[in-house]
C-alpha cells in the first residue's frame, strides 16, 4: 500500500509530493498524461509569483508590506458569501506565506527571479478596491519551466530513494471510500502516447488499476480545456452571456473530470461560478493543443476599443482590471475587441504569456534578454504573431488599417471616422504635460516606475503620427484559463463535505481547490497568485496528508 496517493502531476502535485516524501511518506503520483507532461500547466506559464516585500522589490525602489497586500487582496477578492470563510482564511495564510517564508523556501531549492518586478492587474479605481497598489509580479528565471524543474528534480530523487513512484497514463475514474474515509482510487490505464507536451493524446484503454492508500491528494487542475463546462458554470448574471467562441489557454485534458469524481464520492465544492478568463487572447498561428490561444501581456499604451469601435473607459485599460473589461466587452453582444497601437508601442510593450513565447527568459540568459527586450523591433515571438497571426492588421495609413479590420470581422464592421476621431482626441492630450485622459495619466504614472520605463512602457506619442508607424490593429479574443472556485478545503488542505465536515483522508490543492479553500482569490486574481497558490496549497496538503 502506498501511504499517499496524489492525483495530478502538475505543480501542486509535485510540491505535495516533495513535502510528503520529505516526511518519509511513500507516494504514488498519478497522471493521465505521459512523463513528457510532468509539471502540467505551470510548465507553460511565464513563471510569475506574487510575493511581498522582497529584495527584488526593494532594489527597484518598491515599498511593499503585508498590510498593503492585504488591502489589495481583500479589495480584489470581495468575499461576500457564507462559504467564503475558508477561502478568506486561506487568503490570509497565503499572505503570511508570501510576506514570510515563501521566497526563502523557493530560493533554497533553486529558484531565482528576474530583477525587474512586474506591475500586473493594476485595478484603476479605488485604493481599497481591486488591483495591485505596487509591482509584485516576480518572473522566475527560466519562466514556468524554471518553477517546475526543481520540484521535478526532487521528485526524481525521491523516486531513486524508493519513496515515490510515478503512474503515468493512469486516468482516475472514481474515488474509493471505506467507512467514510478516502481509501484509494480506481481507473483506466491508457495506451502510451509520445505526443509532444500539451498536444492531445489517445484515450485507448489497455487495462485498469486499483490503488489503495492512507490518504488521497487531488491536484488535477481546472476546467479551462472543456469550453462546454466553462459555459455551463458561466456567471451570466455577473459577467454577461458566455462567449460562443473562445480560445483555449490550456490543453484539452484540463477538463475537470477528477473534480467531478470527487464530488460524486461526497466531496463538497464551492464558488464554481468564479472564473478568471483573459480578454487579450490571440489564436495561436502555430498551435500545440486544440483552439490554442496565447495571451498578450500588454503595457498601458494601446488604445482599447470594443467590437463596435467605441473606446473603452477606465478601468478597462490594458493591464488594469480583467473582469471589468471582460464584462464590458460582452455587454456589446459581441465577443471580440480591438487594440490599436503603433510599431513603437509593440516594440516596447507587447509580451506574450508562456514559457515557449519567451525563450530569452526561459533560457535564463542575460544576453538573450538584452537582445530580445532592448534590441531593435519587438521580440521574435511577437514579430512572428504580427507576421503570421490571423488577428493582426498592419498598415501604413489609417484607412488601410480600418479596411483590414473590417475584413477580419465583416459581420461587425467599425466606422473609420468614429474610430479616428477618438484616436485624435487621445493624441491631442499629449500636447502639454497636463491631461484629463485616464490612459495618458496612467502611462505617465507607469513611466515613473523605472522598471516599466526601462522595458514595459513606451514614451507617450501620437498614434496617428506616421513617424511612429506602421499602425497596428489586433483583434482580441476571450481566452479560457483559470477556475477560481473548486473543492472546498480548510487551510490544511483537507477536503470538506457539503455539510462542512472534514472528508477523512481526502485532500486537495492547486486549481482544483480554487488554489486554496475552494477559492482564495474570491472574485479577482492579482496575478502571480496561481503558481503561488499551487505552491502554497500543495505544500500545506503534503505536510498534512
Amino acid at each position: 500500500m502506498d501511504e499517499v496517493i496524489i492525483v495530478g502531476g502538475g505543480l501542486a502535485g509535485l510540491v505535495a509530493a516533495h513535502e510528503a516524501t520529505k516526511r518519509g511518506r511513500r507516494v504514488v503520483l498519478i497522471d493521465q498524461e505521459g512523463p513528457q507532461s510532468l509539471g502540467g500547466q505551470a510548465f507553460w506559464s511565464l513563471g510569475g509569483l506574487f510575493m511581498i516585500d522582497t529584495p527584488e522589490q526593494r532594489r527597484m525602489g518598491i515599498r511593499d508590506s503585508r498590510d498593503l497586500a492585504e488591502v489589495d487582496w481583500m479589495g480584489s477578492a470581495q468575499f461576500d458569501r457564507p462559504e467564503d470563510e475558508n477561502p478568506r482564511k486561506c487568503a490570509q495564510a497565503y499572505l503570511d506565506f508570501a510576506a514570510g517564508p515563501m521566497r526563502g523556501y523557493l530560493h533554497d531549492i533553486g529558484l531565482r527571479w528576474f530583477p525587474v518586478v512586474g506591475w500586473a492587474e493594476r485595478g484603476g479605481s479605488y485604493a481599497n478596491g481591486h488591483g495591485n497598489s505596487v509591482p509584485r509580479f516576480h518572473v522566475t528565471w527560466g519562466t514556468g519551466t524554471g518553477v517546475v524543474a526543481p520540484f521535478v528534480k526532487l521528485a526524481k530523487e525521491a523516486e531513486a530513494e524508493g519513496l515515490l513512484r510515478f503512474a503515468h497514463r493512469h486516468k482516475v475514474t472514481s474515488l474509493e471510500v471505506t467507512n467514510g474515509r478516502a481509501s484509494g482510487v480506481k481507473g483506466d490505464i491508457l495506451a502510451d502516447d509520445d505526443a509532444v507536451r500539451g498536444a492531445s493524446t489517445n484515450r485507448e484503454v489497455v487495462g485498469q488499476f486499483d490503488f489503495s492508500g492512507e490518504s488521497v491528494i487531488i491536484t488535477s487542475g481546472g476546467i479551462g480545456g472543456d469550453h462546454d463546462k466553462v459555459r455551463t458554470l458561466w456567471p451570466t448574471d455577473r459577467l454577461g452571456p458566455a462567449p460562443k467562441k473562445m480560445v483555449a489557454g490550456v490543453p484539452d485534458y484540463v477538463d475537470g473530470q477528477m473534480q467531478q469524481a470527487a464530488k460524486d464520492a461526497g466531496a463538497g465544492a464551492i464558488n464554481e461560478d468564479r472564473m478568471w478568463h483573459y480578454t487579450e487572447g490571440l489564436e495561436n498561428w502555430d498551435p500545440i493543443w486544440p483552439k490554442h490561444g496565447i495571451r498578450i501581456l500588454p503595457g498601458p499604451s494601446s488604445m482599447w476599443f470594443d467590437a463596435n469601435g467605441d473606446r473603452m473607459e477606465a478601468p478597462c485599460m490594458p493591464g488594469f482590471d480583467t473582469l471589468s473589461t471582460l464584462k464590458r466587452i460582452l455587454s456589446t453582444g459581441h465577443e471580440h475587441s480591438w487594440f490599436i497601437l503603433t510599431q513603437k508601442i509593440i516594440e516596447k510593450e507587447f509580451a506574450l504569456s508562456g514559457s515557449e513565447q519567451n525563450p530569452d527568459l526561459t533560457n535564463a540568459t542575460w544576453s538573450g534578454v538584452l537582445k530580445e527586450r532592448l534590441g531593435k523591433g519587438a521580440t521574435r515571438a511577437v514579430e512572428a504573431f504580427k507576421e503570421h497571426g490571423k488577428d493582426f492588421v498592419v498598415a501604413d495609413d489609417f484607412d488601410t488599417l480600418v479596411e483590414g479590420m473590417n475584413k477580419i470581422t465583416p459581420d461587425v464592421p467599425v466606422d473609420g471616422a468614429k474610430l479616428k476621431a477618438q484616436i485624435e482626441a487621445r493624441d491631442s492630450q499629449l500636447e502639454n504635460e497636463f491631461s484629463k485622459d485616464a490612459q495618458i495619466i496612467a502611462i505617465r504614472q507607469a513611466r515613473a516606475y523605472r522598471g516599466d520605463k526601462l522595458i514595459r512602457t513606451a514614451k507617450p506619442h501620437a498614434i496617428l503620427d506616421p513617424k511612429n508607424g506602421p499602425l497596428i490593429a489586433v483583434r482580441l479574443n476571450i481566452l479560457t484559463r483559470k477556475s477560481l472556485g473548486g473543492l472546498h478545503t480548510n487551510v490544511q488542505g483537507q477536503v470538506l463535505r457539503p455539510d462542512g465536515m472534514v472528508f477523512d483522508g481526502l485532500y486537495a490543492a492547486g486549481e482544483v481547490a480554487g488554489f486554496g479553500g475552494g477559492g482564495y482569490h474570491g472574485y479577482n486574481a492579482l496575478e502571480g497568485s496561481f503558481l503561488g497558490g499551487c505552491i502554497f496549497s500543495g505544500r500545506a496538503a503534503g505536510m498534512e496528508a
